[in-house]
């Protein structure tokens, strides 16, 4: 097993913290050395020093987003977390609904990974407005910085046992089977759902107009403080009055240093 030295992890910690926001402790050391070691070896290095010098030369980027690919973990499910989809469908989807004037409703799936949060949101809102919805544009941004995860979101191809926790409504009209224990979204659905590569370190994000939600949920557990508070201020400026944030059940915001208003546990409001 190829080790790493302190050194080569603080460099490589260090790398990942200012590309990505991704604090890297200590303890994750055995599992960033699990998943690079083949890398490495792959590459005919014998250090994660010459990997580092690679990483940090390749002016294509690739060395830096496979790096990242590696070492984020991507678990997610259906109905994650469900208090928030049905505060979602029971309150905040009648407020907009009502509110919005020129129909065009605006989320954001932050750190989207595999697909299935923004997936979720699009049958909710679709059930929500039913025969409502002609002239609303109500498309899902979904976002997330790995490539790799990116590509099995966009194929929308789950298994059978995957989506058993959704209402079966929902896996007869949303689903369509594909082949021996997998069902695939079905493609009118997928229309609804726009992916993103999108590194949520950017200094600017590049939006035109602001959101009405934002889903960030079990992303900012591997930041900082530092880190945190600056991407919920940007978060806060990027949302509408009225908007908003849901985040991880096992995530916080200070209320002493954010503008949000606490609505209940990882709900948040403009």
């Amino acid at each position: 097993m190829l080790g790493i030295t302190d050194n080569e992890f603080r460099r490589l910690a260090e790398y990942v913290k200012a590309h990505y926001g991704i604090h890297l402790r200590e303890e994750k050391r055995p599992l960033v050395v699990g998943r690079l070691q083949h890398v490495v070896a792959d590459r005919g290095m014998s250090s994660f020093t010459e990997y580092m010098d690679e990483v940090e030369a390749d002016k294509t980027g690739m060395a830096s987003r496979q790096l990242v690919d590696r070492i984020t973990t991507n678990h997610t499910f259906f109905m994650r977390e469900t208090e928030h989809f049905r505060f979602f469908k029971e309150q905040a989807l009648p407020f907009l609904y009502g509110s919005i004037k020129d129909k065009d409703l605006r989320i954001w799936s932050a750190g989207c990974s595999s697909g299935e949060e923004p997936y979720t949101l699009a049958m909710l809102v679709d059930e929500f407005f039913g025969p409502r919805k002609a002239g609303w544009d109500t498309k899902i941004l979904a976002t997330d910085i790995s490539a790799r995860v990116l590509e099995t979101a966009k194929r929308g191809l789950y298994a059978n046992e995957a989506i058993a926790p959704l209402p079966a409504a929902w896996r007869s009209r949303y689903f369509r089977k594909a082949g021996e224990g997998r069902s695939a979204i079905d493609p009118k659905l997928a229309e609804e759902v726009i992916f993103r590569k999108f590194n949520l370190m950017d200094p600017v994000f590049p939006f035109k107009r602001k959101f009405h939600v934002i889903f960030c949920r079990n992303v900012m557990i591997y930041f900082d403080n530092a880190t945190k508070e600056k991407l919920v201020d940007k978060f806060y400026g990027m949302l509408e009055p009225g908007g908003y944030l849901f985040i991880g059940q096992s995530e916080s915001i200070s209320r002493d240093s954010t503008r949000f208003r606490y609505v209940m546990p990882s709900v948040y409001r403009k």
